[in-house]
């Protein structure tokens, strides 16, 4: 057996056993340096023997994990399902946090035209799609927040860059004022690839 096969195989297993993606930091340190062999390289690999099968690998942001493939989730949905609801108040906090991130709960505040409950930011991160992102540099150091890993995942999102454009929106017919305020937000166009946090990391 070749050296990159037996890297391919012990990615396989670390990312078949792990219960949440895992980025390659996390990857080569479960396979360990004496291993050898290139990680991305072993995941491209993996990747391709898996492309068209029940079960897919896929990157979520900077991490990669197992799932079922999209065209067979059906077979695996329960008669009864607990949906998630957002008020429309958390759904527009969200999509402020996605296209803006980092955002500060005033500059959320000021895009929406009203404030938001303490309730409403609970509800994003309990769910796993909002994380703080530190502070920032300016009187009063507020405190600022980003979407998560789970977030891509939760919306199948390779990055934020897959987040539907400003011409995607209207298309749909789903601009409204909160929309709009975005849109003259910083460059006034959404429609660019939105930029990609600098913090990656954290819960």
């Amino acid at each position: 057996m070749t050296g990159i096969d037996a890297t391919v195989r012990a990615v396989e297993a670390v990312l078949f056993a792990s219960p949440e993606p895992m980025a390659i930091d996390s990857i080569r340190a479960h396979v360990g340096v004496g291993k050898g062999g290139d990680i991305r390289a072993a995941l491209e690999q993996l990747e391709a023997d898996y492309r068209g099968r029940g079960i897919i690998l896929v990157r979520r942001g900077d991490r990669w994990h197992f799932q079922t493939a999209p065209d067979l989730a059906h077979l695996l949905r329960r008669d009864r399902e607990e949906a998630r609801r957002l008020s429309r108040a958390a759904i527009e906090t969200l999509a402020i946090i996605a296209y803006q991130e980092p955002v500060s709960r005033a500059e959320i505040e000021a895009i929406r035209g009203v404030a938001i409950s303490k309730g409403t930011l609970d509800v994003l991160m309990e769910a796993g799609w909002v994380r703080p992102a530190g502070r920032r540099e300016v009187p009063g150091r507020p405190l600022i927040y980003a979407t998560t890993p789970a977030f891509l995942q939760h919306f199948g999102l390779t990055s934020r860059r897959d987040l539907p454009g400003l011409e995607d929106l209207r298309a749909a017919g789903l601009l409204d004022p909160v929309d709009l305020a975005l849109e003259r937000m910083g460059d006034g166009d959404m429609s660019d690839t939105p930029a990609e946090s600098a913090a990656d990391d954290g819960d």
